[in-house]
């Protein structure tokens, strides 16, 4: 399913669209000197995609926050061990919680361990949960440097090792980079070179003009392009932006940052009898307190894990539908998903994302939990339950599959079907692609790993046809050819 989130203007004045779905696969780089609206418009791309897509923002100046008081992120603050950390990123992947990772407050040396390691949390956790998500680095020069600096070696390896994770295995993984940073010569090759889209704002340095054309295939004559931009105006390229490089204009957004640019303001006037010499040499006793700053605030990491642990994955109303209508518009979702000749061979994680934006759209809310979507794509991938049998058996068939990997469970429920409906056995073929795979090699291999664990028992007629029996249902397949060509019938 397509997904288009607005990010402004062209200068046509037609809307320039950002193709969601295109940009998980395909990652983004963003780069403009200070002050050209790189906050601006990661901030539109967080706003206009928090309903779609999870997320997670590694905030090295505390910016971001005040997503959470709109959005509904939950900020984290770099308090605990490293692995604490790590950790916390593994249940915000668990949870499907969108978060703000503020690194406000420490020192670079910190900030680039404590970012280390929550990528690294965020990278390495099991395949199960590998869900679609977006994550957004600021200032990522800072974190994937391209020469040392105020930092130890120690720390710049472990940052730019998680980084380029990220950016380049990160896509197998469900994680999409969205990397932003004030130069592109400062930034590591290996990690900007693996971003697909570009958006490039206001820029001066020759060096980082020519690696901006350079990366959007234009010449080098045409790098001026990039000095005469406007603040918030951004060159754009890549598949899920454009095909030819395509000027932007970013749109307004509802939160605002924490920190602002500078504005003029008067001179205050001094009083009657002070001078300037005696505010700026008074005495201690006299002068008014120093400003202090408001340190980060504490976060207990056990508390932030409960934290992440209550939060419901989907915070909707009720849908007013009784339980059969439900049923009926879920199952002509999952019916809907399961055309899809991809869907087969995709997880089952990808597919949920796919399954909670359908809800929206039909209004079924709230959707069912990934377990239970588990189940019921394993009896969409079956073909549907088998409704010339009685409820109460199809039920028990589908306990006996729930003794099943999950992976594994569709298979077997495709098997129950076709011998509840007195119907052949179906082919290698049809097996392999319930299993998720194309290989009819492993077909035979799964249903030797059945039949050796008492789910099924395999025979073959005179003719070479297959037949399967299960013993727990008392079904019988009729025979069939294992090397048909036909994938299965609806």
């Amino acid at each position: 399913m397509t997904v288009q989130i607005e990010l402004g203007t062209q200068t046509s004045g037609c809307a320039a669209a950002m193709d969601l779905e295109e940009l998980l696969a395909t990652r983004l780089l963003v780069q403009g000197n200070s002050g050209s609206g790189k906050s601006h418009l990661l901030r539109r791309i967080l706003e206009q995609s928090a309903q779609w897509v999870q997320q997670a923002v590694i905030d090295p100046e505390g910016d971001f926050v005040s997503l959470a008081d709109e959005f509904g992120h939950v900020v984290v603050d770099a308090n605990g061990t490293e692995r604490d950390i790590q950790t916390i990123a593994a249940r915000v992947r668990q949870h499907r919680v969108s978060v703000i990772f503020n690194l406000e407050g420490l020192d670079a040396d910190g900030q680039m361990k404590a970012a280390g390691a929550f990528l690294n949390g965020l990278f390495e956790v099991p395949r199960d949960i590998w869900y679609p998500m977006l994550v957004v680095v600021d200032e990522a020069q800072l974190f994937a440097p391209t020469a040392s600096g105020e930092f130890t070696e120690d720390a710049r390896r472990a940052s730019l090792g998680a980084m380029t994770n990220l950016m380049c295995r990160g896509r197998k993984r469900g994680l999409a980079g969205i990397i932003a940073t004030q130069r592109l010569a400062k930034l590591a090759k290996n990690v900007a070179a693996e971003a697909s889209n570009f958006l490039m704002g206001r820029t001066f340095l020759d060096i980082d003009m020519a690696r901006a054309s350079d990366l959007l295939g234009m010449e080098r004559r045409q790098a001026e392009t990039f000095r005469n931009l406007d603040r918030g105006q951004f060159v754009a390229l890549g598949p899920a932006l454009s095909r030819r490089p395509l000027q932007v204009a970013i749109g307004p957004v509802k939160t605002k940052g924490m920190g602002s640019s500078p504005k003029l303001m008067p001179l205050p006037e001094q009083l009657a009898g002070e001078t300037a010499e005696e505010l700026l040499f008074a005495s201690a006793e006299t002068a008014p307190p120093p400003i202090e700053r408001p340190a980060p605030r504490p976060v207990d990491p056990s508390g932030v894990l409960q934290q992440l642990s209550a939060a419901p994955p989907e915070a909707a109303p009720e849908d007013g539908m009784d339980a059969e209508e439900r049923d009926t518009a879920i199952d002509a979702i999952l019916a809907d998903m399961v055309e899809d000749p991809d869907a087969a061979f995709q997880p089952a994680a990808i597919l949920y994302q796919d399954f909670q934006v359908r809800c929206r759209i039909g209004k079924i809310s709230p959707a069912p939990d990934l377990t239970a979507f588990q189940d019921l794509l394993s009896v969409a991938r079956a073909g549907g339950a088998a409704g010339s049998v009685d409820d109460e058996e199809w039920r028990q068939a589908t306990r006996i599959s729930a003794q099943l990997p999950d992976n594994m469970r569709a298979a077997f429920l495709l098997l129950a079907r076709a011998a509840a409906q007195n119907e052949p056995c179906p082919s290698n073929q049809a097996i392999a692609t319930a299993y998720g795979t194309r290989s009819p090699g492993r077909a035979r291999w799964l249903l030797g790993y059945m039949e050796e664990n008492g789910f099924l028992v395999c025979s073959n007629d005179l003719r070479g046809r297959r037949v399967i029996v299960l013993p727990d249902l008392g079904w019988r397949t009729e025979p069939g050819d294992p090397d048909a060509a036909e994938v299965r019938s609806s």
